[in-house]
């Protein structure tokens, strides 16, 4: 970006006070309800909220470069809002009366998710009731509503994995998010006990990635709706790593700057094997933000031209965006392996950068093992495997 939006420049501003609390996250095992409310004061949860409730409808690529910023602070908190932010893109996808129903009095409500169908469900008429121990929901204790997956069958008896979208009333929050990374995110269970889903609240994923979904086509003008749910939904986790990745960079630095050896005295900062891990990781993430803004400006430029991505296209996208992790990672790991022992201690910044740089690549969606058999059977001209989400 040649210039940074008035939302990043309102981030910039409460970056200190993020990373002043990421400890205190990490021990609450969730986002602090003070990081909440400085985030939102920055109006970035509204950057997927339709335009009709009050909403900014940014660019993918705006987006990305915010989050991103938040991660250099505290990706715990990155996670959960990134994810509380990008849930808006997919309700956008939904009947205009669960749009109404979720943001006409409250344009400030947000969803957490639980989108792996491990829910058992009962068709009934009008919908389905549902029931099922759902984890994984990032940033839940601050959510008014929650999406979670489900499987539906047609009359040929054929599997439709679906969305379902509860209120807070039909769930409990199970607090069980016991994690040694991403510890703040709040990861926690949704408890859902035989809850009444009107067919409304209800879209299959299939037709949200192939613009078949009910609420395709509500906002004819707008620049970021003509788009499959899913690039939408998970962009923030390559824009967390390279946030945690540019951090980690500085850490390295700072930590190494006036380091010297206990045993020797000498200087560990400007030894020549530090500087080189510097120097390669620099390039290293250097070359994946420029690898995932090309990406995201592509999703960015579709969406503006009411172009809908092929299958090949999607595969590049989120591939993609899980090489731009492993570089990440691998970036990081050549700088935390030549940062001695104490960096190990509990409450130093530089493990915990490192802790969370790995579980943001373990992520179905980056896990790269994944992603390079999807691309490879794309590139090959193989049907895709099932198997492989």
């Amino acid at each position: 970006m040649t210039e940074r939006s008035s939302i990043y420049r309102a981030l910039e501003k409460i970056l200190p006070e993020l990373a002043k609390n990421a400890e205190a996250c990490e021990k609450e095992r969730k986002v602090l309800d003070e990081n909440i409310k400085l985030l939102k004061s920055t109006g970035l949860h509204k950057a997927f909220l339709p335009k009709p409730y009050g909403g900014h409808e940014i660019p993918i690529t705006e987006f990305s470069d915010c989050i991103s910023l938040v991660a250099t602070a505290c990706a715990s908190s990155a996670w959960a809002f990134s994810l509380l932010c990008t849930h808006n893109h997919q309700l956008a996808m939904f009947p205009k009366q669960l749009q109404d129903e979720v943001w006409k009095s409250n344009p400030d409500s947000l969803a957490s998710s639980s989108i792996a169908p491990f829910s058992t469900i009962k068709e009934v008429e009008g919908g389905i009731i549902i029931s099922g121990e759902m984890g994984w929901s990032s940033g839940v204790d601050h959510a008014d509503w929650a999406i979670v997956g489900c499987n539906r069958f047609n009359e040929q008896g054929e599997k439709i994995y679906s969305f379902a979208v509860l209120p807070k009333k039909d769930y409990t929050i199970v607090d069980n998010w016991y994690a040694h990374a991403m510890k703040g995110s709040g990861s926690k269970t949704i408890s859902i006990k035989e809850a009444f889903v009107p067919e409304y609240r209800i879209q299959a994923a299939k037709d949200m990635m192939e613009g078949r979904s009910a609420g395709f086509g509500l906002y004819p003008d707008s620049k970021i709706f003509y788009a499959p749910y899913r690039p939408y939904f998970a962009c923030g986790f390559a824009a967390i790593g390279l946030g945690i990745a540019e951090r980690t960079l500085e850490a390295f630095k700072e930590k190494n700057q006036n380091r010297i050896r206990a045993y020797t005295g000498a200087s560990v900062g400007t030894a020549t094997p530090a500087l080189m891990r510097l120097a390669e990781s620099t390039h290293q993430v250097g070359a994946a933000r420029a690898f995932l803004e090309k990406t995201l400006n592509d999703i960015k430029v579709h969406a503006e031209s009411k172009i809908y991505p092929t299958r090949s296209t999607l595969a590049g996208w989120r591939t993609n965006q899980a090489y731009c992790v492993q570089m990440c990672i691998e970036a990081v790991n050549r700088l935390v392996n030549a940062s001695g022992a104490t960096i190990w201690m509990e409450g130093m910044e530089m493990q915990r950068l490192f802790r969370d740089m790995h579980i943001t690549g373990a992520h179905a969606y980056t896990d790269y093992d994944v992603c390079a058999q999807i691309l490879g059977r794309e590139l090959m001209g193989l049907e895709p495997d099932p198997t492989m989400v």
